[in-house]
């Protein structure tokens, strides 16, 4: 292979038909809406950015705690707080297609509590400026008791058909990794029209406050990210590439360069990053960096062939 081919890999990827620039994506959650981080680092040097959720009306989102620090980890409650896709549309939508131009991918993390809520919100999300859609699957399902909708394959296939039909744009499908069957769960997804899946979101936890005898979220469960789910992530990310052709996004306390890579290695086309950039802003710009060299000192020349399935 020629010098100048080692010394300039092709860090891109392509997903559903959709060019990243690199593979690292700000998580849905951790990024805002890109606006937040602006001061603190070059936003459109990432592969993409994943909005935080958004719900067809706004949420106010959970009382009480809503941050709780774990050793290796961060447990959420915050509820979806969000200003509502009309809002976001109207308000937000300007600044993120001023980062399109840069070349970055902006993908709308879509959430709801109902079938009508998800299938309006994609049809409103389908008529403005964002890349793709990735489907939060996670939330609880008000009709069915507040069990989550990605819990069960065939109330995940339900949901994602119903989006599949709203939507022109390319469908991600974020899974939840506290399905039973998270293989059956993507399956039925897939089955149902989606182009690629991220996984993990977080998983079901619960802190108790000792010295005052209660528990610590007034939801009473929380959500668990950082380092500590990463080999467990990892493990379902490794698993779910051997039984799926579309595209998968691997997520979970991704916060260096080797964290990125395992994720690649094990079959993810692309990874997402989330808690660690509370911790260090930089980190996604270090993580691009990081791979392109890698390469270079391994003497690959496309991300593609990274993957050791």
């Amino acid at each position: 292979m020629p010098d100048n081919l080692l010394k300039n890999p092709d860090i891109s990827v392509t997903i559903a038909g959709i060019r990243f620039k690199n593979p690292v994506i700000a998580a849905s959650g951790a990024f805002g809406y890109g606006r937040e981080y602006a001061g603190l680092l070059d936003v459109g040097a990432l592969g993409g950015v994943c909005t935080k959720g958004l719900t067809l009306e706004p949420k106010t989102g959970n009382s009480g705690m809503r941050l709780h620090e774990t050793p290796s980890g961060l447990m959420n409650s915050i509820g979806l707080e969000n200003p509502g896709i009309p809002a976001f549309i109207e308000k937000d939508l300007p600044y993120v297609q001023e980062l399109q131009k840069q070349g970055l991918i902006v993908i709308a993390n879509l959430s709801g509590s109902s079938v009508d809520e998800y299938a309006e919100g994609a049809r409103l999300l389908d008529m403005c400026g964002v890349d793709m859609v990735e489907l939060n699957i996670s939330c609880p399902n008000v009709t069915s008791g507040g069990m989550a909708f990605g819990l069960d394959p065939e109330t995940a296939s339900y949901v994602a058909r119903i989006v599949r039909k709203a939507l022109h744009k390319p469908l991600i499908v974020k899974l939840s990794p506290n399905a039973p069957d998270i293989t059956a769960v993507a399956s039925a997804c897939i089955a149902a029209g989606a182009d690629a899946l991220s996984l993990v979101n977080t998983f079901k936890a619960i802190a108790i406050d000792v010295e005052n005898r209660k528990l610590v979220f007034d939801n009473v469960s929380a959500g668990l990210s950082g380092p500590a789910i990463r080999p467990i992530a990892l493990r379902m990310v490794w698993e779910l590439a051997e039984s799926v052709a579309v595209p998968i996004i691997g997520l979970g306390g991704i916060a260096c360069t080797n964290d990125a890579l395992e994720f690649l290695l094990a079959g993810a086309k692309a990874v997402q990053v989330g808690t660690a950039t509370f911790a260090n802003p930089a980190a996604m710009l270090e993580i691009i960096g990081g791979i392109a060299t890698y390469m270079e000192k391994k003497g690959i020349f496309c991300i593609e062939d990274l993957s050791i399935r």
